[in-house]
């Protein structure tokens, strides 16, 4: 993970929302960017699985962005938007697991065929009483 941290580019920014003038002069915000198509430091199955755990955070050209801007401190945003990172990354390093078919049991198709019947009888009682006979 060491080869990540010279990866990152952290760049401070203004945050929006509450906070008095202090929001309007300070950059605590923090703006996380990391190059995950031309990253050497990832394989290609977990470029592609972190492609697609990040979805509107990456852009066109392959850059994840990650905004921290819940703490009123540099240092606290700075730390929210690495351990957010290292979090993708971890979900993303998790192997999905192999579906495998199955087929519906015997007793499981028969006991479909039982509800349906008994559908079809509730249907049959609300009908006319002419239409039944």
């Amino acid at each position: 993970m060491k080869n990540l941290d010279s990866e990152i580019t952290l760049e401070y920014i203004r945050a929006s929302g509450p906070g008095g003038q202090n929001v309007n002069k300070v950059a605590t915000a923090v703006q996380l960017r990391f190059d995950v198509v031309n990253s050497p430091s990832l394989a290609s199955d977990l470029k592609g699985r972190l492609i697609r755990l990040a979805g509107k955070r990456i852009t066109a050209d392959g850059v994840l962005i990650l905004e921290a801007k819940k703490y009123r401190t540099q240092e606290g945003n700075r730390e929210d938007a690495i351990q957010r990172f290292y979090e993708l990354i971890r979900k993303a390093g998790e192997k999905p697991k192999v579906r495998r078919k199955t087929k519906p049991t015997k007793a499981s198709k028969e006991e479909r065929l039982q509800e349906k019947k008994r559908r079809g009888e509730v249907k049959k009682l609300r009908r006319n009483k002419v239409e039944r006979e």
